[in-house]
């Protein structure tokens, strides 16, 4: 039964734990403030899974005045699937959502136990850290739309935009990174190792171990500086192939130098070589980057336009209507904008009226009204009943996307620019000295040559700069 509360009756929601001042629910025994709750009390007993509120005292999400009615109809496109789904077979599908209402133990119960809720899932698993749900489901029962509508309709709407379908390649980019630091630092940690006889100046190690001991270091190095140290040997090639120095150059030229010499000097048996400081090196770099890339992740301010728009919107062909990505509509299409929806481009109005707000462009809280046939600039929210509009500028094309590619948005970091400067006479200046040096020697003592060209280039490495940069910026 549902009725009005009297204010000395108040009470608790059983699920959300919000007040019913407006309007109680009761059901089973229990009191719920709309009846989006109780719908969701309903789902969980009715799957036998209430243990959800044995983890937290009303743990839930509260669900009033929230409509999912033909919001995630684009989610049975076949091509904005594609771009979300991170595996796909006939069989088995797998999909990662952000979940900003992840707050606690109980979500992470109750998302974990998604595959009780419906046929089809086959498993769910909870980053709570990410704030993430990772469902492996069977596309064949069960579908993308009926998946995202479970989420919002037990209080756990994902957040999906146009960002997420460019996610991917993103996460493929920061494993690789990982990788790179795993193994630069594994070599290492096990180069110093192996090289404890040579710091401590141990002589009674035999010398076909010792000579052992330098080859399995040249081993080690191998994937330190192919694997972990291929970043810089492409960027630098890159640079040189467009004519330009930036700062990587010179530092692929200090990790070959020192690998070069090393190789030399065990291969002679001169020496020890340098590995473990080329593998420290290299490892000490791809942490400076690791956290440059942290950094610039927790500061990004949501910098492409990508992430606040949505990822479809519903087009109006000859009154039938049809749910296409925003990179799609062109001039003069005719779209739907419902209650809350992102107005995706600058279009003209061609409903009676509309409530605009603007809060996220201009910071105004205030909605603003609009009549038939006023322009309106994206980026602002419908609020009220859904409206139409007529497309007068592409998406990347309008006010608010150029609002984002502003140069003071994305302009390049000075320093960055500074010491990509730097290094184009830098290199030129230390090959000069190298060469000089090796000149010199060639007069005085050729048995020096080598050392005085290598030990120009290795102390001369600007990896001070790059490691420099990542925690500066």
């Amino acid at each position: 039964m549902s009725n009005k509360v009297a204010s000395q009756e108040i009470v608790k929601c059983y699920h959300c734990g919000e007040l019913c001042e407006d309007e109680l629910v009761e059901f089973d025994g229990k009191a719920f403030c709309c009846n989006g709750c109780k719908m969701v009390y309903e789902i969980l007993d009715e799957n036998d899974l209430c243990n959800y509120y044995d983890l937290q005292n009303a743990p839930g999400i509260n669900l009033k005045n929230r409509n999912y009615e033909q919001k995630f109809a684009y989610l049975d496109n076949a091509d904005i699937q594609n771009q979300l789904l991170n595996f796909s077979s006939d069989h088995l599908n797998k999909i990662a959502f952000f979940v900003p209402a992840i707050h606690c133990s109980s979500c992470i119960w109750l998302l974990e136990h998604l595959d009780r809720l419906r046929e089809g899932i086959i498993q769910s698993r909870v980053n709570f850290v990410l704030k993430e749900v990772s469902i492996d489901y069977d596309p064949e029962v069960i579908s993308l739309k009926t998946i995202v509508e479970l989420l919002a309709t037990v209080g756990y709407e994902p957040e999906i935009n146009l960002q997420n379908a460019s996610r991917t390649k993103a996460k493929k980019e920061s494993r690789k990174l990982y990788l790179q630091v795993g193994v630069a630092g594994f070599g290492f940690g096990n180069i110093m190792l192996l090289s404890f006889p040579e710091y401590f100046g141990f002589e009674g190690l035999d010398h076909s171990v010792r000579v052992f001991m330098n080859y399995i270091n040249i081993l080690i190095s191998l994937p330190v500086v192919f694997y972990s140290g291929s970043s810089y040997f492409i960027s630098a090639f890159k640079g040189l192939r467009q004519k330009y120095i930036n700062i990587d150059v010179p530092i692929t030229i200090g990790i070959v130098t020192l690998f070069v010499r090393s190789l030399f000097e065990i291969l002679t048996e001169a020496g020890p070589g340098y590995l473990d400081s080329l593998s420290g090196l290299i490892f000490f770099l791809l942490i400076g980057k690791w956290f440059q890339s942290r950094t610039y992740e927790s500061l990004s301010f949501d910098r492409d336009y990508k992430s606040y728009f949505p990822l479809a919107v519903s087009r109006v062909t000859n009154d039938v209507h049809e749910m296409v990505q925003i990179t799609e509509l062109k001039e003069n299409d005719l779209i739907e904008v419902r209650n809350q929806e992102i107005i995706p481009a600058d279009s003209e109005l061609v409903s009676n009226g509309a409530s605009i707000d603007y809060s996220f462009v201009t910071g105004e809280a205030d909605t603003i009204e609009k009549k038939e046939g006023d322009y309106i600039y994206a980026g602002g929210r419908q609020v009220g009943s859904t409206i139409r509009l007529r497309i007068k500028k592409a998406v990347s094309q309008s006010y608010l996307t150029q609002l984002w590619n502003n140069d003071a948005f994305n302009e390049e970091s000075t320093y960055d620019s500074l010491i990509d400067k730097i290094s184009k006479y830098f290199t030129l200046a230390v090959l000069f000295i190298a060469l000089t040096s090796a000149a010199y020697w060639y007069f005085e003592g050729p048995s020096h040559i080598l050392n005085a060209f290598t030990a120009v280039l290795i102390v001369a490495c600007p990896c001070a700069l790059s490691l420099a940069t990542p925690f500066t910026l």
